[in-house]
């Protein structure tokens, strides 16, 4: 939890908290989900203010445990990137859009059925009144706001490789971005009932894509730009870091810059290259070098030819 950006932090303690109250109040005949859960809007218990509450409520352990590792593993990344502020604002935003679709998608479902001319409706071997039915529309999850992080991730790096559990090769984030919402799309409109919202999941997904493409295009409007050049220094730091570390492993490779080698110079022989030309040759070396490290973080190390091996081994020997 310590190196957790803190408004990643806070939102995953405020969930967990919230979850074990649900089931610590459960036992006293309070539920937090009925009270906080976005009720559909024409039902007499709907507030305004679910549309954020209903973000913090989850129905069960899977739901929770699935979109709190999403929002650890994605909002992470995001957060160090755009900063606290900025993160934040994105969250709750998309969070607010995906219940607002999901209001929406209830309204028209309403209307469809033409639910408005009764005055209950069979629910199995039993009559439910209008009012209670109405009531019983309720949503929670953070699962809108969590696909909308799922999104900035892949539009921030959509060249980075993940791998997806069942899936046994890599795939890029953008692939994955596309799939989820595929995914999403065939699954609200081949399925009913499953007790899944799947437009409130797509509704975050495209708030945020709304939130971003203004960003991107009106880059001091608040929150300045989208992060596209923070986002790859980002990485950069990541990959400078695991450079250093292998490099102390290894005895002797150790970059302290993207622009130079670690430790003293060797220096320039008699009538050897000018200092111009020594330069020029060892900033060529050091770019030969930056693209097969990029090329071992995409595609592993196997992906090498034999003299990118050999070019890699002889600058650690240097």
């Amino acid at each position: 939890m310590r190196n957790i950006p803190v408004v990643t932090k806070n939102l995953l303690v405020i969930n967990v908290l919230v979850f074990i109250a649900t089931y610590v109040l459960s036992g006293s005949n309070i539920d937090l989900n009925e009270l906080l859960g976005l009720h559909f809007f024409l039902a007499s218990d709907f507030h305004v203010w679910q549309l954020v509450s209903y973000m913090f409520m989850h129905g069960g352990f899977t739901h929770i445990l699935m979109n709190m590792f999403m929002l650890w593993m994605f909002g992470m990344v995001v957060e160090n990137v755009w900063g606290p502020r900025k993160f934040l604002f994105y969250y709750l935003v998309c969070g607010i859009g995906a219940g607002l679709c999901q209001e929406l998608a209830q309204y028209a479902a309403y209307v469809v059925e033409g639910l408005a001319q009764y005055d209950s409706v069979r629910m199995g071997g039993s009559i439910v009144p209008m009012s209670v039915y109405l009531n019983m529309m309720t949503t929670v999850g953070a699962s809108g706001a969590i696909y909308a992080v799922l999104l900035a991730f892949g539009m921030l790096f959509p060249e980075e490789r993940m791998f997806i559990i069942p899936i046994p090769i890599p795939i890029k984030a953008k692939w994955i971005v596309m799939g989820s919402v595929a995914v999403e799309l065939f699954s609200a409109i081949g399925t009913s009932n499953d007790g899944v919202a799947h437009l409130a999941h797509l509704g975050g997904m495209l708030f945020g894509f709304l939130l971003i493409r203004y960003w991107k295009k009106h880059p001091y409007s608040g929150y300045g730009d989208f992060g596209m050049n923070r986002g790859q220094q980002f990485f950069d730091r990541m990959k400078h870091t695991w450079e250093q570390r292998s490099g102390h492993r290894a005895g002797g490779y150790d970059r302290q810059s993207r622009s130079g080698w670690a430790g003293t110079s060797q220096g320039n022989t008699a009538g050897s290259d000018s200092d111009w030309d020594y330069n020029a040759r060892r900033k060529r070396e050091q770019e030969e070098v930056d693209r097969i490290l990029d090329k071992i973080r995409k595609s592993g190390y196997d992906s090498l030819s034999k003299e990118e091996k050999q070019k890699l081994f002889d600058s650690s020997r240097k």
